[in-house]
């Protein structure tokens, strides 16, 4: 029975460090964006698109314009936000105030490392409703170019 032991490697009788992992699902990043997009005046999160309304795609499952990537070696995060911003805003002002409160909440709430947040804007949000500024540009195309005249 001596003999026995003499072959088991004193490293199995050790017990090895309890590793702690905490994954974070990126429906949380997005909740969290949402929330600091919210709190910012003149920019708007882009909607989700015709076959989203058509499936019934509610709540996170229709966000568009949040990506986000983990890096679990870094304990680090990256985070690209496309949004929308109103007519008249400094864009690098609101990109800026943007990138701040986003990189500070998701430190808060998430104790993870914020490597990069990229902010794309894809268009100008108006004062007055699409359908006003097509008929203005209607009206105006169709007095400039009057049939009579010729």
């Amino acid at each position: 029975m001596h003999d026995q032991f003499k072959e088991l490697d004193t490293k199995e009788l050790k017990f090895a460090d309890t590793v702690f992992v905490r994954d974070i699902d990126t429906r949380v990043f997005q909740a969290i964006v949402i929330k600091c997009l919210a709190d910012i005046e003149g920019v708007s999160l882009l909607e989700g698109t015709l076959l989203d309304n058509l499936l019934g795609r509610e709540g996170n499952e229709r966000i568009k314009g949040i990506h986000v990537e983990q890096d679990s070696k870094n304990h680090s995060v990256s985070i690209k936000v496309e949004v929308n911003v109103a007519h008249g805003i400094s864009i690098p002002e609101k990109a800026e105030e943007l990138q701040s409160k986003i990189t500070g909440e998701v430190c808060k709430l998430t104790g993870l490392h914020v490597s990069c947040v990229h902010v794309v804007f894809k268009a100008l949000i108006s004062d007055a409703p699409l359908e006003q500024i097509i008929e203005e540009e209607i009206e105006r195309e169709e007095e400039e170019f009057n049939p009579e005249e010729f």
